[in-house]
């Protein structure tokens, strides 16, 4: 007569060292990738920046018009417009991301974070492109309603992909 043992019983055979180490080694590799993931959505958010600036990425509509914030021809990546707003002196700094246009200073502003400010026109400073951004988006001002409404942005992950060439978006984000 021949003795089986349920299948809780069985015995089982012990994992190898080698096994063990590989195993370690493929769930290292996971974490490492999930970690480089998580960094680049948050990069491509542009939630954190290392200069502690909000850059709006401006577009161009190429070969056709503005209809709010669809381009009826080619969307195109415009300047890169990098706002330093600080608290402590109430002032926010413009400057053209990679160009060599002077960097502007404006010093009537209520500054409340780097995502949220409102500055008041000076005659004795350049006029203001964003006169006031409010949770990182610029928004038209009753004194600046033109030239804010003709600025048209995208993400940062867009403008990126349009730089390289794929020109497969019709809408600015605002």
């Amino acid at each position: 007569m021949r003795l089986t043992l349920p299948s809780s019983m069985a015995i089982r055979r012990r994992a190898s060292p080698g096994e063990i180490a590989s195993v370690h080694m493929a769930s290292k590799w996971f974490l490492g990738v999930f970690v480089l993931i998580v960094i680049g959505l948050v990069w491509a958010s542009d939630r954190i920046t290392l200069q502690g600036e909000r850059t709006i990425y401006a577009v161009a509509c190429e070969h056709g018009t503005w209809s709010g914030n669809r381009c009826t021809g080619t969307l195109a990546p415009g300047e890169r417009h990098a706002f330093r707003a600080s608290r402590t002196r109430q002032e926010v700094i413009h400057r053209i991301r990679g160009s060599q246009a002077p960097i502007e200073k404006h010093t009537d502003c209520q500054v409340a974070n780097r995502d949220n400010w409102t500055c008041r026109a000076r005659t004795d400073q350049k006029s203001l492109l964003v006169g006031e951004l409010i949770n990182g988006r610029p928004t038209p001002t009753v004194a600046d309603a033109t030239t804010a409404a003709q600025l048209h942005a995208v993400t940062k992950w867009k403008w990126y992909a349009l730089r390289i060439g794929l020109r497969i978006f019709t809408d600015a984000d605002y």
